[in-house]
C-alpha cells in the first residue's frame, strides 16, 4: 500500500489530536481529579499511537505509547497527577509536535526521545519519586565524578530520574567539566560553541551554571553539564577541547552508583515525597469519580453531532478565488455595457447575474475565512509555559475564539499577537507579591479577545498589570534620540505610550528573552500596517493596558474609491477613507515648506496625489479648488489633493508581481470594467 497518498490526511489529523491533547491537558491541569478529561485524552493519544505505527513512524508512536502508559494509570484511578507528570507530559506533546513537523518537512519523523521515555517509564515504576539510597551515597564509587559530594551542579528530581533511566536503558550518560583558558575574552560565545558540539551529539539535561547565566557570562572560567549520548568519552573530549580557548574538558561516564552523588537534596525532594504519602480516602473518591466520569464520557460522546466537512486543499480554493476575481471584473464590464446599450432584456439579465455573483462572492469569502481559534489555540499552553518560567500567576481568558478572517490575515497575525502577550506576560503584570502589596489578587489577568464592527475585527490583548508609564517612555525616547525634549514636552499621554513602537525602542530594566532582548513593538505595528490595519493603545498606570488591533475582514476584494488623476485611474480603499470633500486654493497655506489645511478644528498636512506619482497632463495649481481625500493612519490624518472621483466600486486586488520592483505609495493593482489597469494607492505610505 502507498502511504505517501495517506501522508497528508495523517498529518492533519495529527495535528488536530496534538492540539486537543495540549486543550485538554490544559484543562486537567486545573482540574487533576476530572477523570472524564483524562478519558479524553487518553483516546486521542491512543489514535496518534496507532496512525503512527500504521504509517511506520516508530518514534512517534514509542512516545505516544509511553504517555499512553501513564494515562492508561491515571483514568485507572492508579496514578494521581502532580506537577512532574504534567511537566513531562507537555515535553511530550512538544516532542511529538516536532516531530510531526518533520514529517511536513519531508523527514522521516526520528527524533531522539530516550529522556522523555526515560522519565515516562520512572513514572509508571513510581520510582520518579523514590528517596535515592542513602548508603549507595555515602559509600561514593570508583567511577565518581569530579566535585561528586560538594554540592556543585545538584539534580533536580525531574533531571536525577531521566538520568537515571537513561542509564537503566543502557544509555551513555556523562559528566562534563569544561574550564576555559584565563585569557579568554569571549566567555560566554566559547560556552555557545560548547554547547553546539554537546547537542550535536546528544542531549543536555542539566547546566550548571544556567544556559541564561552562561549567556550573561555570569560564571568564572568552568561549567559542568549533564547529558546523554552515544559518542564515547574520548571522542566528546577531543571534539570540546577543539573549540577555541578551551583550556580542559573532564568527560566522566556516570553509572547508577556514581550518579548517586548529584541526587536531590533531602529538602528538594521533600515535597514529592508529601505528594508520595497520599492519603487512602483520595484513591477511593478517584475510583468512585472514576465511574461517574466513564459514564459522562460516552454519554458526552453519544451526544455529538456529526460533524459534516471536508478537507480542501489550500490551492484549490485559491485558484477559485482567483477564478471568481476575473469574473468580477467581467460582470463589471457588463455592467457598464448594459448602462450604455439601454437594452432591457440585457439589463433584466444582467441585473439578475449580478445579484447571483454577488452572492457567490459572499460564499467565496466565506470559504476563505477561518476563526482565529486557529490561532488563538496555541497561546494557553504557550501563557502557562511563560507564567511558570516566571513564577508568575496568570490566567489566559479568550473570548470571540470564533471570529472569522480571511485566511491571508490569519497566516501573519500569529507573531505580532505572540509579541504582544508575551511583553503583557513578562514586562505587564506584576509578580505575585507585588501584586498583593498593590491591593490586588496575586493571580494577573490577561484578555485576549476578537470581535466583528463593520467590516473590521478588532482584536485585543488586556493585562491588569502595571500599565505604561507614559513619563518613562517619553524619557527613554528623549535620551534614544526618539525626538527632542521640546517635542517631548507637546505629548498627550496617549502619544507618550505609542511611542513603545518606535523602532527598537523597549522600557525593559532588564534584558528577558520572554519578550525579546529589546527588539521593542515595532515588528508589530509594521505587520498590522502591511496587512492594512493599525494598532493603538489605552493604558492606566497601576491598572493595566490594552493593545487594540483592527484588521480588515479580507485581502482579496475590497472596496474602494475610484479616482481621475489627468488620464490615469487610481484605486483607494475606503477602509482608509474618512471623507472626500472640495477646498479652495487659496485655503491651502504653506508652514515650514509643507502644504497645510484647516480640519475639523485641526490642521493637517496636504499631499499632492499628482506630484507623488508623477502623473502626466495634471496641474492642480491650474484650478480655483481642488478635490481632497482626507485619509487616517491610526490616529493621524492627511488630505490627498486628487483631480476628480469616478465614484465607489468592489475591486480585486492584485499584486504587482515580482517582475516590478516594490513601489512606495502602490499595494496593487486591479482591472476595471472598460479593462484598464487601476493602480491602488497605500494610504498608509502618506501618512508618517
Amino acid at each position: 500500500m502507498d502511504m505517501n497518498a495517506y501522508l497528508s490526511m495523517f498529518i492533519d489529523e495529527s495535528n488536530d489530536h496534538l492540539q486537543a491533547l495540549n486543550e485538554n491537558l490544559l484543562k486537567l491541569e486545573s482540574d487533576p481529579n476530572d477523570i472524564s478529561i483524562v478519558q479524553v485524552i487518553f483516546r486521542s493519544a491512543h489514535t496518534l499511537k496507532g496512525m503512527s505505527a500504521t504509517m511506520g513512524f516508530e518514534d512517534l508512536a514509542s512516545l505516544t505509547h509511553e504517555m499512553e502508559n501513564v494515562l492508561d494509570l491515571v483514568r485507572n484511578s492508579k496514578l494521581s497527577m502532580d506537577s512532574f507528570i504534567f511537566d513531562t507530559m507537555f515535553k511530550g506533546l512538544d516532542a511529538l509536535e516536532a516531530m510531526v513537523q518533520d514529517v511536513v518537512g519531508g523527514g522521516t519523523g526520528k527524533a531522539d526521545v530516550s529522556a522523555i521515555n526515560a522519565a515516562l517509564q520512572s513514572i509508571v515504576k513510581g520510582d520518579y519519586k523514590n528517596k535515592p539510597s542513602e548508603a549507595a551515597v555515602s559509600a561514593g564509587s570508583s567511577n565518581a565524578a569530579p566535585g561528586g559530594g560538594s554540592g556543585n551542579a545538584m539534580l533536580d528530581i525531574f533531571q536525577f530520574s531521566v538520568l537515571k533511566q537513561s542509564i537503566e536503558a543502557g544509555n551513555q550518560v556523562y559528566y562534563i567539566k569544561v574550564t576555559l583558558r584565563e585569557s579568554c575574552v569571549l566567555k560566554a560565545a566559547r560556552a555557545y560553541m560548547v554547547f553546539d558540539v554537546l547537542e550535536n551529539n546528544g542531549e543536555v539535561i542539566k547546566s550548571e551554571p544556567s544556559v541564561q547565566e552562561l549567556e550573561q557570562e555570569k560564571f568564572d572560567r568552568s561549567f559542568v553539564v549533564f547529558m546523554i549520548s552515544g559518542t564515547q568519552s574520548d571522542a566528546l573530549k577531543t571534539q570540546i577541547e577543539g573549540v577555541s580557548e578551551i583550556e580542559l574538558a573532564e568527560v566522566v561516564l556516570l553509572d547508577e552508583e556514581s550518579l548517586q552523588l548529584y541526587a536531590p537534596s533531602a529538602e528538594t525532594r521533600q515535597p514529592a515525597a508529601q505528594e508520595a504519602s497520599a492519603p487512602a480516602a483520595a484513591a477511593n473518591r478517584e475510583a468512585a469519580k472514576r465511574e461517574t466520569g466513564e459514564a459522562k464520557a460516552q454519554a458526552s460522546a453519544g451526544a455529538v453531532a456529526v460533524n459534516r466537512t471536508i478537507r480542501v486543499d489550500i490551492d484549490r480554493l485559491d485558484s477559485l478565488m482567483n477564478l471568481f476575481s476575473e469574473l468580477l471584473i467581467d460582470r463589471v464590464r457588463l455592467e457598464q455595457l448594459s448602462s450604455e446599450i439601454k437594452r432591457n432584456d440585457l439589463s433584466e439579465t444582467v441585473e439578475h447575474m449580478a445579484r447571483v455573483s454577488t452572492d457567490l462572492q459572499d460564499l467565496v469569502l466565506k470559504l476563505r475565512m477561518v476563526p482565529v481559534e486557529s490561532v488563538f489555540n496555541r497561546f494557553p499552553r504557550m501563557v502557562r509555559d511563560i507564567a511558570k518560567q516566571l513564577d508568575k500567576k496568570i490566567d489566559l481568558i479568550v473570548t470571540g475564539a470564533d471570529t472569522e478572517l480571511d485566511r491571508t490575515v490569519i497566516e501573519e497575525i500569529g507573531d505580532p499577537l505572540v509579541h504582544l502577550l508575551r511583553n503583557s506576560l513578562d514586562h505587564g503584570v506584576e509578580m505575585p507579591a507585588d501584586r498583593l502589596a498593590a491591593g490586588k489578587s496575586e493571580t494577573g489577568t490577561v484578555h485576549l479577545r476578537a470581535y466583528h464592527s463593520g467590516n473590521h475585527v478588532f482584536i485585543e490583548v488586556e493585562d491588569d498589570g502595571n500599565g505604561i508609564d507614559g513619563a518613562k517612555v517619553s524619557r527613554i525616547a528623549v535620551k534614544n534620540g526618539v525626538l527632542t525634549e521640546e517635542e517631548a514636552k507637546r505629548l498627550t499621554e496617549e502619544q507618550m505610550q505609542m511611542l513603545i513602537f518606535a523602532p527598537g525602542f523597549s522600557t525593559a530594566d532588564k534584558i528577558s528573552d520572554i519578550s525579546g532582548r529589546g527588539v521593542g513593538l515595532d515588528v508589530v505595528k509594521s505587520k498590522i500596517t502591511s496587512l492594512g490595519g493599525h494598532v493603538t493603545i489605552r493604558s492606566k498606570q497601576g491598572q493595566g493596558t490594552v493593545f487594540s488591533i483592527q484588521l480588515p475582514l479580507t485581502l482579496s476584494i475590497i472596496s474602494a474609491m475610484l479616482i481621475k488623476m489627468g488620464d490615469e485611474k487610481y484605486a483607494i480603499p475606503l477602509s482608509s477613507i474618512v471623507e472626500t470633500g472640495i477646498v479652495q486654493r487659496n485655503q491651502i497655506a504653506t508652514i515650514h515648506g509643507n502644504q497645510m489645511i484647516e480640519f475639523r478644528g485641526s490642521v493637517i498636512p496636504v499631499v499632492s496625489l499628482g506630484r507623488v506619482l508623477s502623473v502626466p497632463g495634471y496641474r492642480e495649481e491650474d484650478e480655483a479648488e481642488n478635490e481632497i481625500v482626507v485619509i487616517r493612519k491610526g490616529d493621524k490624518l492627511a488630505a490627498l489633493i486628487v483631480d476628480s472621483f469616478i465614484g465607489q466600486s468592489e475591486i480585486v486586488l492584485k499584486s504587482l508581481g515580482k517582475y516590478l520592483p516594490s513601489i512606495k505609495s502602490i499595494s496593487g493593482a486591479t482591472i476595471l470594467g472598460d479593462g484598464q489597469v487601476a493602480l491602488i494607492i497605500d494610504p498608509n505610505a502618506f501618512i508618517k
